[in-house]
């Protein structure tokens, strides 16, 4: 089952076209995020080190590649239900760390947000990338 095969009240072109761009809206966060860590090694490490993460340098790489190169892969719709999965999982354990203090209102919020987000990534994993896409070029 695809996205495509569900939405009966639009037209395919129409279903897609907002498939493609629910990719996009949700990818470049990822992208941005990755980017922004891998570009400032050591101000992020040192966040991390505050929150009491061990290899701190190390966790920033990982953490920054998982968030770029799954970004681009969701916006390419390239194997995109496996990426959406990683990023998925990767959110929550990102929000499990760093964003369970809800004494504080702007993590509450990130929490919030976090949750939509995986929301957003399950439905793409269940769903697969949509007509334009790497995925479905390939077949």
């Amino acid at each position: 089952m695809s996205i495509t095969t569900t939405a009966t009240s639009s037209s395919p072109s129409t279903v897609n076209a907002a498939v493609l761009i629910g990719r996009i809206f949700l990818a470049v966060m990822f992208v941005l995020a990755g980017y922004s860590k891998l570009t400032a090694i050591g101000a992020t490490a040192g966040w991390f080190e505050s929150l009491g993460l061990p290899m701190p340098s190390v966790v920033t790489v990982v953490a920054g590649m998982v968030e770029l190169v799954g970004g681009l892969a969701i916006i390419a719709g390239f194997q995109t239900r496996i990426a959406a999965l990683v990023i998925a999982a990767f959110t929550v354990g990102a929000t499990l760390i760093a964003h369970m203090d809800f004494a504080d209102q702007t993590q509450q919020l990130f929490f919030m947000k976090n949750l939509a987000v995986t929301g957003g990534l399950l439905v793409l994993a269940a769903f697969g990338a949509g007509a334009y896409s790497l995925d479905a070029r390939r077949g």
